[in-house]
């Protein structure tokens, strides 16, 4: 299925500020930095497969070549969407390193 234009930008607006806001409040709570940043692709893998997360403990050969499928199976758009969500969690360990730098203590 084809996205249009507004679609897709409106779509990569929605990721960048929700993995930056998730982003920036994991970095406050449990004071690690790039903890979004490495959950990403976790994160990633259970929006583009719809295998259960334990058939990745039971049969991890077929569900890592089922994601592997869809993954290269993603549509320009998707990959767009992905990266601008990747992009936000990116910002948000910037933007807490700077505040870090500059004196802000969370809690």
């Amino acid at each position: 299925m084809q996205m249009s234009l507004p679609v897709v930008l409106i779509s990569m607006l929605l990721f960048f500020v929700l993995f930056f806001g998730i982003g920036f409040l994991l970095n406050m709570l449990l004071r690690m930095t790039w903890i979004m940043t490495i959950l990403c692709p976790f994160v990633f893998m259970f929006i583009i497969d719809d295998i259960p997360w334990t058939q990745y403990f039971t049969d991890p050969q077929a569900s890592f070549i089922a994601l592997k499928r869809k993954v290269l199976s993603l549509a320009p758009a998707d990959i767009l969407i992905l990266s601008s969500g990747f992009a936000g969690a990116l910002c948000a360990g910037f933007v807490i390193r700077t505040l870090r730098a500059k004196g802000y203590q969370m809690f």
